[in-house]
């Protein structure tokens, strides 16, 4: 391999071999030099050892990268090597670690699937919000630019949609550092455009009358799925998951599976009289589903999501500033101004709990829970219908 001081002028007088190809080496930057091809290309090469391991790199064609350049770069990584740093194994990793579709796709099917109850709600962000443009890309090279550049677009229009696409795309590229197919995650340092509070909207009497009101529009599934977060007071998510074998309705009794709740604990519902005759209703057109809300989209699976139908009663109402989880908030305060005890409440709600009562205290206050859930749906039917609502003197467990 003949070692040259390399110039313009003597690059350019460089002979072209007849067959194959010819390195020639930089005097005075080792490892550096120009590969001659008998196409006459002339390509920037850079060699060094890696735990005693020849490793060779291409820095680019001559004279698209000029000499200064590539000598320029070269220095930067043989300092690289000094530190104990592999140019060329990153490099190659970088290819080999796959698309940021490909990246999107283990994500979803080898973690968020598996973990997360809400991983269609990653799924429907990854899918819409982030550019198409980056599905064919090596998700290495998606730089931290480009995603507060996303996020702040998003935020003019969305701002807490734009922090949840932050949140989103920071677990996925923590899912690829982890598994080492990333060296760094593009999110870092990336603020939350938008600040967030915990939302307290309770639906007035007069909001939810029209809400009420505005359902007769509905499909009659969609109907019912408004009607039972009010009357029974559980989340959405758990609303929409509802399944057949879950519910006991000579009983009057839903059990939702722990691996559906929040806290991870079996949880039980009693059913007030109006909840068990809507869902007798919708037994008889049930179609043989397993779901009580099964998939507009699919034939098995439960409903996705109700956001066109949030919408609709929006208009519908003249009521635009709710969520549907507002819902559970609500039925929560009425019951606690009508006289029920917190607790109850709580128990109802299925909130988090501490000790060892929370594992073993899980059916002493079924009594107490029917006899709430019972008076909230007379009083919501009381509210709806202009009826004068009532107060609760609350039973006390022995």
């Amino acid at each position: 391999m003949p070692t040259k001081k390399l110039t313009d002028r003597s690059i350019g007088a460089l002979p072209v071999p007849a067959v194959g190809q010819v390195d020639y080496f930089d005097q005075g930057l080792p490892g550096f030099g120009l590969r001659v091809t008998a196409n006459g290309v002339r390509a920037w090469t850079l060699l060094y050892r890696h735990h005693g391991r020849k490793r060779r790199m291409t820095l680019g064609t001559y004279p698209v990268v000029s000499l200064a350049t590539a000598r320029a770069r070269a220095k930067e990584l043989l300092a690289d090597v000094v530190k104990g740093g592999d140019p060329a194994g990153a490099k190659r990793a970088e290819r080999e670690a796959g698309t940021f579709a490909d990246l999107v796709h283990a994500y979803l099917n080898k973690y968020a699937k598996p973990r997360k109850r809400s991983w269609q709600e990653d799924e429907r962000i990854l899918l819409k919000y982030v550019p198409r443009s980056w599905r064919s890309r090596p998700a290495s090279m998606i730089a931290r630019r480009e995603v507060r550049d996303l996020v702040e677009s998003i935020a003019e229009r969305a701002p807490i949609m734009a922090n949840r696409v932050l949140a989103c795309l920071r677990k996925v590229f923590n899912y690829a550092i982890q598994r080492e197919l990333i060296a760094a995650n593009p999110c870092t340092l990336i603020e939350r455009p938008a600040p967030e509070r915990q939302r307290d909207r309770v639906l007035s009497a007069d909001e939810l009358r029209r809400i009420w009101a505005a359902l007769q529009g509905e499909d009659v599934r969609s109907a019912a799925f408004f009607r039972l977060m009010l009357w029974t007071a559980q989340r959405g998510g758990e609303v929409r998951t509802m399944r057949w074998e879950d519910i006991d309705l000579e009983a009057g009794w839903w059990t939702i599976p722990g691996e559906r709740t929040k806290n991870k604990l079996p949880h039980r519902v009693p059913l007030s009289p109006p909840v068990v005759a809507l869902l007798r209703e919708l037994r008889q057109d049930a179609d043989g589903s397993a779901w009580v809300f099964p998939s507009m989209r699919a034939t098995t699976g439960h409903r996705e999501t109700v956001s066109r139908a949030t919408r609709r009663l929006r208009a519908a109402s003249g009521v635009d500033d709710w969520e549907p989880h507002d819902l559970r908030r609500t039925a929560a305060s009425y019951m606690t101004g009508m006289g029920i005890s917190r607790l109850t409440v709580s128990k109802l709600l299925n909130h988090v709990e501490q000790g060892v009562t929370a594992v073993y205290d899980r059916h002493s206050y079924d009594q107490e829970k029917q006899k709430a859930l019972k008076a909230w749906a007379r009083q919501l039917d009381a509210i709806v219908t202009g009826k004068p609502t009532e107060k609760v003197v609350e039973l006390r467990p022995a």
